[in-house]
């Protein structure tokens, strides 16, 4: 069942990422022709490989984030160091954020060049075996090369909206007037196509996120813990949320739970799923493995 599962997260991140694609086309080719299509894959996915191969170094910086050593976080390197070779996996660099809100995450583009890092917050309301899961929730990212997927997703999101910012300041259609797009349509179609691209690359965001739950918690065995982990971080983050125009905002996806205030119309274009439904599906895992 686990590979089956997994083969089923693929395939939907797979579909998702066409549809994305398939968006570019159509979009593209309305908009700005191959011209227009070539000029904002350029931009878009040139800015994305930088924040590919930076994105390590970038969210740790948003978080005023410090690396550890054994000496100075015992216990929370022995978790790390166990998780990480139940799973067959390089030691990553491990970091504590003096941010007070309770979360953790992980980045890095592959398990050679990880970090994890989680907040002093969370340090202080989780036990130990609350934040075993944790820690597995966000290694299992880094093992599914989440930080790959979500770049892929972002750069092809941006090519669109660029697409999208080219067609207002550029003339880069057809200057015949009778093959001239329609100016309705085009207008329309310069306001949708972002928000639908955002909208796909948000479903992309929560698949992964489920697809971490699950894997995180077949890598320590408890789902239990990262169901009760996740209830306290929700507390917390609620409590405390980060101000939406700090550095952290474009970081927020990295996060085991949303960071800003997730109230509201904000909910429905959350990077993360909604809490509550995380939890469930965390305790009908713990259920399914019970009667295993």
């Amino acid at each position: 069942m686990t590979g089956l599962r997994r083969a089923g997260n693929a395939v939907r991140t797979a579909a998702l990422l066409g549809l994305l694609t398939a968006l570019i086309i159509v979009v593209g080719g309305y908009l700005a022709g191959t011209t227009g299509v070539l000029i904002a894959a350029a931009l878009s996915l040139g800015l994305n490989a930088y924040l590919y191969f930076n994105s390590d170094k970038l969210a740790l910086r948003s978080m005023a984030a410090r690396q550890v050593t054994p000496q100075q976080a015992p216990e929370l390197y022995a978790v790390v160091a166990e998780l990480a070779q139940r799973a067959g996996q390089p030691m990553p660099r491990i970091y504590v954020s003096p941010v007070a809100q309770p979360n953790a995450f992980a980045t890095g583009r592959n398990p050679e060049h990880a970090a994890v890092a989680v907040t002093e917050g969370i340090l202080r309301i989780l036990s130990r075996r609350e934040l075993r899961a944790v820690l597995g929730h966000e290694l299992a990212h880094v093992y599914n090369r989440d930080i790959l997927t979500s770049s892929i997703a972002a750069g092809l999101a941006g090519i669109v909206t660029t697409l999208a910012n080219l067609a207002i300041f550029l003339p880069l259609g057809s200057s015949d007037d009778e093959d001239a797009p329609n100016p309705l349509v085009t207008l329309l179609t310069v306001l949708l196509a972002p928000f639908a691209a955002g909208v796909i690359q948000l479903a992309i965001s929560r698949r992964r996120e489920y697809a971490a739950d699950d894997d995180g918690a077949e890598l320590t065995g408890d789902p239990l813990a990262l169901a009760s982990a996740l209830s306290k971080i929700s507390r917390g983050a609620e409590a405390m949320p980060l101000p939406a125009e700090s550095g952290v905002a474009t970081k927020s996806h990295l996060m085991i739970a949303n960071p800003l205030s997730g109230r509201g119309v904000s909910a429905l274009f959350s990077t993360h799923p909604p809490m509550e439904a995380r939890i469930n599906r965390l305790h009908q895992k713990a259920r399914e493995l019970t009667a295993a």
